[in-house]
């Protein structure tokens, strides 16, 4: 196992990190916790030492799940990266709250990593006002927690505005080579480094996307590759091959994916890829770019759009719900950041059609005509599906308040 160093504190994690989002199921549903702590436990004894989960993974569950993978001393071998849910908080005695749970849940003293969950503009501006910044403060100088970050899949300029609002120890972004520069992509992770700051990398093979079903022009570049690697193999090494990235996270939940991750971080170090193999790559992207529905490179610059259209993050989740058929997430993604669940509102009906965009495109695309696509596409259920996952998480809200009202009750002797 390769290690790389955090930048302010100089603590070595392994490049390969372990995400506890996607764990093996059994047959008739549930987490498979017996074959979810050995496969931990297998990569903690292979070099691992650093595992990310989050309340919101498995419905809660994640977490239950880490505890009792971590026991019997696997917890002295690695650091717990867990999160702060953004849109559970409703004030800040909420953050305590729900940190101190996060603590009893895991049964740790302390939280190595701890993250606000994915930020945008509205949940920063949110959490801030409630005084977040000065609750990770306390948290840092009482010992709950020892870093303190954010993960994030926004536009360049809130990250950028948001890794300069705080002292922060880490980051964690999406970061592959089909998305670039999506979202805080290689602009953001340079940014980032130059503060000193450590980048963990989530979605390195699109989860799994990447390295699944693939389109017959992109497995023959593979398969004619002089070296034989397997997809995911590919992907991963192009993100270790940036020495600014200090962790890669894997959804690893079947035993072969594991020893090929293990084998592949024992090997991958910073610059290691030679330019032919950087060659390969770029004609997977441009190939990927190429059959995409929408040809757009993420460039930026028909932003801002004046009627709030995230015109990248729209084409870029409609190019993935085309380009993984078998992948169904895209458009759960497209409603959660575009549709005002969990960010500011930005989906494609909100274009004005004043072709603005379309007049500075540099790759002269029909703007307005692509979002028309996207929203008839994309859309359709959303004015229904928002409203009730905005009251799920209301009602996640109420339960968990009512439970610290049950808490400090105090039933007298």
């Amino acid at each position: 196992m390769l290690y790389r160093k955090v930048p302010k504190t100089g603590d070595e994690l392994s490049i390969l990190g372990f995400g506890y989002m996607r764990l093996p199921q059994k047959k008739r549903g549930g987490i498979d916790e017996e074959r979810a702590i050995r496969q931990l436990r297998y990569a903690i004894d292979n070099g691992v030492n650093y595992v990310d989960t989050a309340p919101a993974y498995h419905l809660g569950k994640s977490e239950k799940v880490l505890a009792r993978a971590l026991a019997d001393g696997y917890r002295d071998k690695v650091r717990i990266a867990t999160k702060l849910p953004p849109w559970s908080v409703r004030s800040k005695p909420d953050m305590d709250y729900i940190l101190d749970s996060q603590l009893s849940t895991l049964g740790t003293s302390h939280i190595d990593y701890y993250l606000l969950h994915g930020l945008g503009n509205l949940s920063w501006e949110k959490v801030k006002n409630l005084g977040v910044r000065e609750f990770l403060d306390k948290a840092k100088n009482d010992g709950r927690i020892i870093n303190a970050g954010f993960s994030f899949h926004g536009d360049i300029a809130t990250f950028k505005a948001i890794v300069d609002s705080y002292d922060w120890d880490f980051c964690q972004i999406q970061f592959n080579y089909l998305d670039e520069h999506e979202q805080a992509g290689i602009e953001g992770l340079a940014y980032a480094a130059g503060k000193g700051i450590a980048i963990m990398i989530m979605e390195p093979i699109r989860g799994g996307s990447l390295a699944g079903l693939l389109p017959d022009e992109i497995k023959k570049i593979w398969d004619d590759a002089p070296v034989k690697r397997s997809p995911a193999e590919w992907a991963l090494r192009w993100v270790w091959n940036h020495p600014d990235v200090t962790v890669v996270l894997s959804g690893m939940n079947d035993e072969r994916h594991i020893d090929e991750n293990l084998r592949v971080a024992g090997e991958a170090l910073p610059n290691s890829l030679s330019l032919p193999e950087l060659a390969i790559i770029a004609r997977v992207r441009d190939t990927y770019q190429r059959l995409m529905k929408v040809g757009c490179t993420g460039c930026g610059y028909c932003m801002p759009c004046p009627a709030g259209v995230d015109i990248p993050g729209c084409f870029s989740l409609y190019n993935a719900h085309h380009l993984f058929p078998h992948d169904r997430s895209a458009k759960f993604q497209y409603i959660g950041r575009h549709g005002g669940l969990l960010s500011d509102i930005s989906y494609a009906g909100l274009c004005r059609q004043c072709g603005r965009c379309e007049k500075i495109c540099p790759q002269h695309l029909p703007i307005p005509e692509r979002l028309n696509e996207v929203s008839k596409e994309m859309e359709g259920g959303m004015n229904l599906i928002v409203p009730v996952l905005k009251t799920g998480l209301w009602c996640m809200d109420k339960i968990g308040q009512i439970g610290r009202i049950f808490s400090s009750y105090k039933i007298p002797r």
